[in-house]
């Protein structure tokens, strides 16, 4: 009898199966937007054409940043020290890293004497078409087993 349900058992582990696959496409694709500011004046250059030209690259990296921050997040590290309860350092530091695909400038301009602004927008649509050209979401779609 043992030998019997040992067997049965065991056969169990013989089926093969085939899953069927399907890709998963999200309801709606939000449009996410960002405005990145830089001074002017603050800007390394020869002239001041150069110092515009290099506030308008600097604007358009915090523009970004800024989108890097909304689509992956922001990093915040804090420390403090007490000395006899008292408060002696209190630190915090904030960083963010990601990757941001598809983004387009949509406008680019001067803020008053001194300041220029890049505001840029990020369609996932767009990210989501060009992240299926590289690797397909899946999810199962029907199981066969044999």
């Amino acid at each position: 009898m043992c030998l019997s349900v040992l067997a049965l058992t065991g056969c169990t582990s013989l089926f093969t199966q085939h899953v069927e696959w399907e890709t998963i496409e999200p309801e709606s694709y939000p449009v996410i937007r960002a405005v990145g500011y830089a001074p002017i004046g603050s800007q390394h250059g020869g002239n001041e054409s150069e110092q515009v030209l290099m506030a308008m690259k600097a604007s358009k990296l915090e523009a970004y940043r800024e989108l890097a921050e909304q689509v992956y997040g922001q990093r915040v590290d804090g420390e403090q020290s007490l000395h006899n309860l008292m408060m002696q350092n209190s630190q915090l530091q904030a960083s963010v890293e990601g990757v941001i695909r598809g983004a387009k400038v949509i406008k680019t301009y001067p803020v008053g004497d001194d300041t220029y602004a890049t505001e840029m927008e990020l369609d996932l649509q767009d990210v989501y078409d060009i992240y299926l050209a590289t690797a397909k979401p899946k999810r199962i779609k029907n199981v066969r087993y044999y």
